[in-house]
């Protein structure tokens, strides 16, 4: 079932044509009845009961909002603009927002893609865009909206790992928030084309490990933290010491042996790597 538009005409233009019909039919039955003419009595019938017809078909819709119409349980279309509408009478008209919302999902306890326990919760910014969909195709769009929500962030977070520690190129719940949402949003999309509904944005609100794990898990990115830190400080401190080794070979034209360039090499690596201060040491063997 898709939308489609239903007749409908300006509802100041349509008032005053009914009014217009009604007072004509009361003239004509007052006509009638005083020249005892039936068929002025029977236009007159005729223009009052369609003037009362066409008054009672008179709509409001609001701003940002569209009426339904059915005729006897047939979906006849929507009018989508907002003012004062004459449209077919005798039908039954359901009013339905074309507001953008918010639906904020509750905090989820799933498993990430490792088997980690880990907290997480989404915003889904969606509005009605079929309303004969929104209220024909599923039983209520708004509670279809929240339970396929929740369901979609239940399985987009069993496909990431919340974090990794050995590839830096794997995509993560907390390192690619933006490449998570934008997969949840197409996901949603997906879920939600039948209730007539478009996601416009969906974020990722709350995102943390379960509280069993949390400590373990926090002691073990300050471990991985600490170790990478060591390797960039090991790695400064062999560049600098190899610069410094061959810096004096060439340009102070000393001859180190190898078992001066082995303790130079210590005492450079110490100094550059301890987190305390060093004192120097004056080595007096060559000294006569």
């Amino acid at each position: 079932m898709k939308e489609k538009s239903v007749f409908h005409v300006n509802g100041f233009l349509g008032l005053i044509v009914a009014v217009i019909a009604f007072l004509g039919g009361i003239w004509l039955l007052y006509i009638g009845s005083v020249n005892d003419s039936p068929s002025a009595v029977v236009f007159g019938t005729i223009l009052v009961l369609l003037a009362l017809l066409a008054a009672s078909s008179l709509t409001i819709i609001q701003p940002n909002e569209a009426s339904v119409l059915t005729f006897f349980g047939r979906y006849l279309g929507t009018i989508s603009d907002s003012g004062l509408f004459l449209t077919v009478p005798l039908t039954h008209k359901s009013s339905i927002s074309l507001r953008v919302r918010n639906f904020n999902s509750q905090i989820l306890k799933v498993n990430d893609s490792k088997g980690n326990p880990v907290e997480i919760a989404a915003v889904i910014v969606f509005k009605v865009v079929d309303t004969a969909n929104a209220l024909f195709s599923v039983d209520n769009y708004e509670e279809f909206v929240e339970i396929q929500s929740e369901s979609a962030i239940r399985h987009i977070a069993t496909e990431y790992p919340y974090d990794t520690f050995e590839s830096e190129n794997e995509l993560t719940l907390r390192g690619n928030s933006s490449e998570v949402s934008s997969k949840l949003t197409q996901e949603l999309q997906n879920r939600l084309e039948v209730a007539g509904v478009e996601i416009l944005e969906t974020r990722l609100t709350h995102l943390a490990y379960a509280t069993e794990i949390a400590s373990a898990m926090l002691q073990r990115q300050q471990s991985t933290a600490i170790l990478s830190a060591r390797k960039i400080i090991v790695d400064g401190a062999v560049s600098i010491t190899r610069e410094a080794v061959e810096r004096l070979a060439e340009e102070a034209e000393v001859e180190i042996t190898d078992e001066e360039k082995l303790r130079l090499i210590n005492n450079v690596m110490v100094s550059i790597i301890t987190e305390r201060g060093v004192q120097p040491v004056i080595n007096t063997d060559r000294i006569k």
